[in-house]
């Protein structure tokens, strides 16, 4: 299980760091780049849960790597917060503040928007 769990989150860690290479912040700016990534690895995360749990009954090994690895991989609470502190360091505090609220906000909405998609392509499929 572990090694299951490491290699999906080395394939979501490097994508991560991929897109990042190529969208990179400038020192002070906005982090574009990580706020996207988490809000897509979000929406993401809901899709997925809820085809698991309401339409695939799928290997015990495919949560664990892709919801677990893969997309914890992918997804970053640590540059997130490294982020914050980096935006209140070049005194931008409103910035960094309103990044903090606008991650969470749109974190959430993107895992509800998943899981209501995924729904409706679910309910399409069994009509």
């Amino acid at each position: 299980m572990i090694g299951v769990v490491a290699v999906g989150g080395v394939l979501g860690a490097c994508a991560r760091y991929a897109i990042a290479l190529g969208w990179p912040t400038a020192a002070g700016g906005f982090p574009w780049a990580t706020l996207v990534i988490n809000v897509a690895g979000c929406a993401v995360i809901g899709a997925f849960l809820t085809v698991l749990t309401e339409a695939w009954r799928a290997h015990r090994l495919v949560r664990p790597f892709f919801g677990t690895g893969v997309l914890g991989g992918f997804t970053t609470f640590s540059t997130y917060a490294v982020d914050v502190q980096r935006l209140m360091l070049a005194g931008r505090a409103a910035a960094a503040l309103g990044y903090l609220a606008a991650t969470l906000l749109a974190a959430l909405v993107a895992v509800w928007a998943g899981a209501a998609a995924a729904r409706l392509v679910i309910g399409r499929r069994t009509r």
